[in-house]
């Protein structure tokens, strides 16, 4: 199918599916049984190698995330093109100062009784950092070249039926091969997959609908089989689990079955209505034996891309309020916990985010499921480098041979989630420049299509100027630009497509609480403490604050969203003090890097969420010594003007206008003078009456500990996670925004202390310790699930403070 961009773009009517196989089909996930070691030991993939003394893990598991912070680690001596740099300089939290440099092994002995000869097993990887090497029973079996790519092995010969196995993994992490913290080991699941011989292939379903009207859609379903003299079933249930479609087919053509099944008043997937169905599809070999069956979740949904007008999803135009995610979560590093996935989900739904853009690597099958399930339309990316490096060792190493299998991979499995809309090809790659670029544009771009014709294809690009002129943003499907906020009228009228994408856009900096004067806009600024003020006025020079970008959003049809940078500070870039020690993690986050939201989220939620109200005043209240100095007061609300009163004095009205960007999406009285007691912020509806008031007081010395939980109940499973805010407060209960407390945690009952974070950048308080400091005010303490029901108490205690209490509980 030949993909058609200009006035129409793309046209698309889908159903996007996740299977899981069951039945005939059985997957075991090796999770625990795990033995870790970073001992350089060559023989350690031998059946007779003795690792009772390495390390019990269970995967997922990134080894790096422990620690200690050191910028030895991975020092790297760097000019940043992409930041504009031209002389290099000594960059030493870029990767997060974590020692995920080195060679790690990892054995696990299992077996798999529902293996006989006959049967075919694949040996399945969600994640391998990095290059993996393979072994089964002392034999090389394969290995792989990208960490973030999905792959499989067929271990069908070497597998031993009825008898324990050895599986030995190797994984080498090279010194300056990433520009942030790329985690280090089996960070995502492992398992393996046994089914017949005669089934369906591994990722070979592919399900789409060509038509959908109100009172039905044609569901479009294509899986490719190994084996002949066979037929498929497939029963679709709605979600309350009525059968309401059901058709078999006997033919098979190029090796797959090809059916279209009509469903009566489809419910759409949006990200307002997260509505999935289930398909249930089953293999019978021609004596009507049952070979294979494939459970999917799946989403009727359309999409369509328009020049001068912009996307749209079932029919209506819709703009990406997006941000970006790099893939690690904090404290637990790179290995990835559907918990964790699921609250920081939550904490972008409230803001009123409806789409994610993962940067700048393939997503995890967890976070797919969540964003399937939750409602957020996604942007798959694949690749930060192509064949020009960025880093030494980057993934320039393996762009010829693995490329198109790393693409192939990623698409045809996840190419059935409904989340995802579009895929990106790549990020900021220096190939911008040059006509090998542009074939190798091509050549990305050509693979996605020929594994999935039904969504089109991006790249974020910062070189504007020079894919103008070399017809580099031409040839995508989607022109994406990231920053470049002066270049997006030039830009439009120069490329053919009719609209633009903001991939990437503010990298704005601030830290949580942190505030610092003169309050002034300002780019590259930086400070003795190695903060950056959260009036959210400070960018960096290639970047911009949120206004900007707020502007060609809700002015221009042709601007189709935006992806902010970043959703969630991240390990590793710490810019703009990337060359400080001892900053080793980013600025860049809406929210910290322990998921607690900063200033600039409620500046978000004020445009973007529009079912709730949002009022919020920033600085906080505490500034002994600044008493009767200019202290400007912002408030970040989705109503047009409110009055400010200091300690029952009205410091006047504020209204939005558009003198300035700041002026028309913020309120600022910026001529306040500091005086301890109370701000108050009265908010007006369009009809001049009180609509909303908010007030932030001035508080005493710490006192008391404040616990709040995400989630007081938890799944029993081992793997659940329960995030509790700790905070302090004065006497009084007014929460103290300033206080530095050290803390210590204490879990007792059916689960464990998992780590602290208290996102400040600077910090280099190990994560799974059991202490760590407040900053400005608050931590997050991780309390994870054992596999035992019962009830959790989470205790925390600090010096000369009253003690917080907790009670949780795990389920079954």
């Amino acid at each position: 199918m030949k993909l058609i961009f200009r006035s129409i773009l793309f046209v698309f009517l889908l159903v996007f599916s996740c299977g899981k196989m069951m039945s005939q089909s059985t997957t075991v996930v090796l999770k625990d049984n795990w033995r870790f070691s970073k001992e350089v030991t060559e023989e350690a993939f031998s059946v007779n190698f003795d690792a009772s003394k390495w390390e019990k893990v269970s995967v997922p598991h990134d080894w790096a995330i422990y620690g200690p912070f050191d910028k030895e680690w991975d020092k790297q001596v760097s000019a940043i093109e992409q930041n504009g740099e031209k002389v290099p300089t000594e960059k030493t939290g870029r990767t997060g100062a974590l020692p995920h440099i080195g060679t790690g092994w990892y054995r696990n002995t299992f077996s798999i009784p529902e293996f006989k000869k006959g049967k075919k097993a694949l040996l399945i990887f969600e994640g391998a950092m990095s290059e993996p090497q393979v072994f089964l029973n002392g034999k090389k079996i394969g290995e792989w070249g990208y960490g973030y790519s999905y792959f499989y092995i067929d271990i069908s010969k070497d597998l031993i039926p009825g008898s324990e196995n050895i599986l030995a993994v190797k994984l080498t992490n090279m010194p300056f091969s990433s520009r942030w913290y790329p985690g280090a080991g089996l960070y995502r699941k492992v398992s393996i997959e046994v089914k017949e011989e005669e089934s369906f292939v591994q990722w070979g379903t592919f399900i789409t609908t060509p038509d959908i009207k109100e009172n039905t859609a044609v569901v479009d379903l294509k899986a490719e089989v190994s084996g002949n003299n066979l037929s498929m079933v497939t029963q679709i249930k709605d979600a309350a689990n009525t059968i309401v479609a059901t058709q078999k087919v006997t033919e098979i053509k190029d090796g797959k079955f090809h059916q279209n099944i009509s469903v009566a008043k489809p419910h759409l997937w949006s990200p307002e209505t997260p509505y999935l169905y289930t398909a249930i599809t089953k293999l019978y070999a021609a004596d009507g034996t049952l070979k294979d069956e494939q459970s999917t979740k799946f989403g009727i949904r359309s999409i369509k891309y328009e020049a001068h007008k912009g996307f749209s999803l079932n029919g209506k135009v819709t703009k990406f309020k997006g941000v970006c995610l790099h893939h690690d979560l904090g404290p637990l590093g790179a290995a990835v916990n559907k918990a964790a996935l699921r609250r920081q989900l939550t904490i972008l739904k409230d803001m009123g985010c409806n789409a994610i853009r993962s940067s700048h690597n393939m997503p995890s099958f967890e976070q797919l499921e969540l964003a399937d399930e939750m409602g957020f339309m996604f942007l798959a990316e694949s690749f930060d480098e192509w064949a020009k490096p960025k880093v030494q060792n980057g993934y320039h190493r393996f762009f010829e041979e693995y490329a198109e299998k790393d693409i192939v991979n990623l698409v045809r499995a996840t190419r059935n989630h409904p989340c995802i809309v579009m895929w990106s090809s790549g990020n900021e790659v220096p190939d911008q420049y040059g006509a090998e670029g542009l074939t190798r544009a091509k050549f990305l771009q050509d693979v996605f299509h020929r594994e999935d014709p039904t969504r089109p294809v991006t790249v974020g690009m910062d070189q504007v100027k020079q894919t103008m002129a070399s017809g580099f943003g031409s040839l995508l499907d989607v022109p994406g630009l990231n920053y470049r906020v002066h270049l997006y009228e030039e830009a439009y009228k120069s490329f053919p497509q009719g609209f633009i994408l903001g991939s990437e856009t503010a990298s704005t900096v601030s830290s949580r609480g942190i505030y610092k004067f003169p309050v002034v806009q300002q780019k590259e600024k930086q400070y003795d403490d190695l903060q950056c003020s959260s009036y959210d006025l400070e960018a960096c020079s290639w970047s911009n604050v949120p206004d900007e970008d707020f502007v060609l959003q809700d002015d221009k049809p042709w601007v189709i969203g935006e992806f902010v940078w970043t959703g969630f500070d991240y390990l590793g870039e710490p810019t703009p003090y990337d060359e400080k020690w001892p900053s080793r993690s980013s600025y860049f986050g809406i929210s910290d890097l322990a998921g607690l939201p900063k200033d600039r989220f409620y500046l978000y939620r004020s445009r973007w969420n529009k079912e709730d109200k949002t009022l919020h005043i920033l600085p906080h209240w505490n500034w002994k010594g600044r008493e009767g100095e200019i202290t400007p007061v912002f408030v970040y609300t989705n109503y047009d003007s409110a009055e400010l009163f200091v300690n029952g004095k009205s410091m006047g009205v504020q209204k939005k206008n558009n003198s300035t960007p700041q002026n028309r999406y913020r309120l600022m009285w910026n001529d306040i003078k500091y005086e301890p007691g109370t701000v108050k912020v009265v908010a007006f509806d369009s009809n001049g009456k009180i609509a909303v008031e908010s007030e932030v007081k001035t508080a005493g010395d710490p006192y008391k500990i404040i616990l709040e939980a995400d989630r007081k109940v938890i799944k029993a499973d081992g793997d659940d996670i329960s995030f509790i805010t700790v905070s302090v407060v004065d006497k009084n209960g007014i929460p103290c925004p300033t206080a530095v407390n050290e803390l210590q945690f204490k879990v007792t009952g059916a689960a464990t202390y998992r780590a602290a974070c208290n996102g400040d950048a600077t910090s280099l308080e190990i994560f799974h310790e059991n202490k760590m400091k407040l900053f400005s005010g608050k931590l997050v303490v991780l309390v994870k699930s054992v596999e035992m029901a019962g009830i959790i108490q989470l205790e925390v205690t600090g010096k000369g403070l009253q003690k917080g209490k907790i009670n949780l509980k795990s389920e079954f």
